[in-house]
């Protein structure tokens, strides 16, 4: 039977790098005695992914370049949650600014790690029913599309929808009875 008390941290250190990241170094003794080994990990505020549907029932998704992959992607809606926000506020927020869909209806799907081996933090996912289109994007640099079910599933396929964590949404979206899963079984990538 496992020792309950290992792995035990044994010193945590965070190096600052910028507003948005820091560097988190950990010491861990993984049993009694041993000598403590060195993990480092990306600390980042929480953030959160958008699944929303129009009035019209189509998806909204924005597109934007992203040094990380040196592209431009599309991906839903999302945000880095502020200091003291709250994440329902958040997702309000940058749904609003991000599309100019205002959200009538938001609805929780879950909070989970986004990478359990290099992040520390948590992604919140949410499913949002919005009212009409009320302004255009307050974000400069996002270009905003509605999609069908089969057109989003034709754009992951192609690769051109590449982030991971947003299909992990629209899957929780799926689970959790928000959207028919079935209709994004395409086969055509757009």
């Amino acid at each position: 039977m496992a020792d309950p008390e290992f792995p035990k941290i044994k010193s945590r250190r965070t190096i600052d790098i910028s507003p948005w990241m820091k560097v988190i170094e950990r010491a861990v003794e993984f049993t009694p005695g041993a000598a403590p080994e060195l993990y480092h990990a990306v600390g980042q505020q929480d953030y959160l992914a958008i699944v929303a549907l129009t009035p019209e029932g189509l998806i909204p998704i924005v597109r934007q370049y992203r040094p990380a992959v040196e592209r431009f992607t599309w991906e839903l809606p999302a945000g880095m949650v502020e200091p003291g926000e709250m994440p329902e506020d958040c997702c309000r927020r940058e749904l609003l600014e991000e599309t100019g869909y205002p959200a009538r209806a938001v609805h929780a799907l879950g909070s989970y790690a986004p990478c359990t081996a290099r992040l520390s933090n948590t992604v919140h996912s949410f499913f949002v029913e919005t009212g009409p289109r009320s302004a255009a994007p307050a974000e400069a640099g996002i270009e905003v599309r509605t999609v069908t079910p089969a057109e989003l599933a034709g754009l992951i396929l192609s690769g051109n929808f590449a982030l991971q964590l947003h299909v992990g949404a629209l899957l929780l979206a799926g689970i959790r009875g928000h959207i028919d899963l079935g209709a994004l079984a395409s086969r055509n990538p757009v």
